[in-house]
Order: C-alpha cells, then structure tokens, then sequence
C-alpha cells in the first residue's frame, strides 16, 4: 500500500452551520442569489428608497421583538397568576390581556412596516383571460411570485426574517397554554364557579346566628314592626360585611313592604314575613344595581338596558333583555323582632351566566315554592 492509499480526503473548505431563518448557503430561499439580490426595473413597480428601508426593517424587527417578549409574558403571567378569589382574578385578567394586546399589537405594527416601508408599491392591471390558464401563464405567476417575494425583502432582510420567526414561536404556543383551561378540575381556582354561585347570607356569625338585614349606608339593623309602610323600599346588606365590597356585589338586596293583597302567586310566601319581601339588587342581566322602584305598579327598574321586573310577581321580567328573575331571598324575624335571613339563594344572583348550570338550583327553587 503506498502512502496515498492512507491518506483520507479532507474537503477544502468547512460547510457553515444554517442558522434557523436562512437559506442554505449558495442559495435563496426563493430564487437564484442573483434574482433575490437584484433590483430588476419592472414597469408598474416602485422600489422603495434603501436608506429607508433599511430603517424601517430596524424598527419591524424591534417590534418582533417585543411581540416575543410579550409572548413569553404571556406564558408566564398565565402560570404565575393564578384565579382563586375575585381580586386575583382581575390581576391575572390584567396580566394577560396586557401581554396579549402588546404581542398582537407588536406583530401588527411590525407587519405594517413591513408592507408599507419595505415593499416595493405596484400599479397593477387585471387582464381578462380564460377560466383554464396555460402553461405560460402559469410559469409566469411562478415567475412573478419568485419575484415579488424577494423584492418584498424577507429574503434579503435577515434580522427582520429571523425576528418575525422568533415573534411567532411563543405565539403558536398560547392556544395550547390556553387549552389548559378546558380541565377545569386540576386548575387552583376550581372552586371559583361555585364561589361565585353562593353568597354571605348562607353564612353565620360568630355566634352561629344568621346574618341580619341591615340598611346599607348606617348599618342600622332592620325591625319588621318598624318596617310597616306599603310601598316602601330599603336597600339592605348584610352585617358585618358593610364595608366588604367583594360580599356587597353579590348580597345587596332592595326590601319591599306590600300589603296581603298585592302579592302574586310567583312571590314565595315561605320566604316572606309580614308582606316584607327581599330581591337581589343585581340585576340579572349584567350585573348593574336595579334599584329604582315605581311604587303604583310594583315595577323594579334597571337604569343601565331598561330591564323591568314585577317586584309583586316574584321579580318576573316584564320588559327588557334580562332573561330571569330577580333571585329572591328567604328572610324572617329573629327574637328581638329584627329581620334576618333564613339561608342564602336558592338560585345564584347576578347576570344569567349562571342559566347555563343552574337546573339543580332552579328545581329546588321551585320545590320550595311548592
């Protein structure tokens, strides 16, 4: 064997690793090098100024950036802020809607800069031609494709081409983040549904007694005996949480005195003491405070849609976009004759979400009617 024979053939030169966003070396990534490099005078295509776009691919790629970094925020805000209570809930809320908004907002602008500083400005004329195209045609939409994608500058724009594919990355990531969602059970704030279902009046004091009525504004515990004016309303809370905003936007309640023969077969006669009947203040149809009572038909108000309920009918919906009820709430007296409340909704307070799970609580609603 000679010496030759030994020797292993070396390649004259090192082949460059590809970095993600780049064509191979020696090609384009559509097209020739020379044709992605050229700036071929077509007719009807005005190139726009280099200096120009020069500074305009700085300022798209600094807005991929940033669509990138929000992106991971996103990520992050999503598995750190978690849902559990109200208050938590609008952080995590902020959180993601902030980080969402200047993902999109950052790949919109970006792109914008894009087609408007970068791209070239056709002046294009639609010819009529057969429904089937012929091969030259063809060739020549292939031709004109090559063309106007490398004229567009994401070929020969590297920092803006690799920044607009660093940007979408975490973005494909967020639909799969959010699926996470449909397991509800294994999510910290499981509990939250029924937690927004329930309210304080089901609770007792420290005493173990229940929560009595009190006028919203003083704190002044209610009597029944001094609550004898047909036609009168209150707006009532429950003590010891006046100043519990989190328990007020569910518990406030409105109190109405009637006389025996105003109320109708929907008020619930079980829940009542001595005509005193109490409505959830929440209106049922986003959540504003129905409040203004008209004392000659009855009528309950919302100011915000117009949504009217029958306050001497159980609070039916009589006009309106509200599709249910006022809840109502069981009250009687305690021993010193001030109103309490016998438990808490039977029915969940507030805009008609809660229809959708809320067959179990309107069967025992209407049990207790029975």
């Amino acid at each position: 064997m000679t010496d030759n024979e030994h020797e292993i053939e070396q390649p004259d030169e090192r082949v460059p690793k590809r970095v993600i966003g780049t064509p191979v070396p020696g090609t384009s990534m559509l097209g020739t090098p020379e044709t992605a490099e050229a700036e071929v005078d077509v007719p009807g295509v005005t190139l726009q100024d280099e200096a120009k776009a020069r500074k305009a691919e700085r300022i798209a790629s600094l807005c991929f950036a940033v669509t990138f970094i929000a992106g991971i925020a996103f990520i992050i805000s999503y598995v750190y802020f978690q849902v559990g209570s109200p208050e938590s809930t609008g952080v995590s809320n902020l959180a993601l809607g902030s980080t969402l908004t200047l993902a999109l907002l950052g790949l919109a602008t970006g792109i914008v800069v894009w087609v408007r500083m970068i791209m070239p400005k056709y002046s294009l004329v639609q010819e009529r031609h057969p429904m089937v195209s012929a091969e030259d045609d063809r060739e020549y939409v292939a031709e004109t494709f090559v063309q106007g994608a490398n004229e567009s500058g994401f070929v020969k724009r590297k920092m803006m081409r690799r920044t607009l594919l660093l940007a979408a990355a975490p973005l494909g990531l967020l639909p799969v983040v959010l699926l996470r969602d449909l397991d509800n059970s294994k999510m910290p704030g499981a509990d939250f549904n029924k937690t927004l279902r329930h309210t304080v009046w089901g609770e007792k004091t420290k005493e173990g007694k229940p929560l009595r009525l009190v006028v919203e504004g003083t704190g002044q515990p209610i009597r029944a005996a001094d609550f004898n004016s047909p036609g009168g309303i209150l707006s009532v809370v429950p003590e010891g949480y006046q100043h519990d905003l989190n328990a007020l936007a569910k518990a406030t309640l409105i109190l109405i005195k009637f006389r025996p023969e105003e109320i109708k077969s929907g008020v619930n006669q079980n829940w009542t003491h001595d005509g005193i009947v109490a409505y959830s203040k929440i209106c049922t149809h986003v959540g504003c405070p129905a409040a203004l009572y008209e004392q000659t038909t009855h009528h309950i108000l919302c100011p915000c849609h117009q949504s009217t309920f029958d306050a001497a009918d159980g609070a039916k919906v009589i006009f309106g976009p509200a599709a249910r009820p006022l809840p109502q709430l069981p009250i009687t007296v305690d021993g010193e004759g001030f109103l309490i409340a016998q438990g808490d909704f039977h029915v969940p307070p507030g805009p008609s979400y809660w229809e959708r799970g809320d067959a179990e609580a309107e069967a025992r609603s209407k049990g207790g009617q029975a």
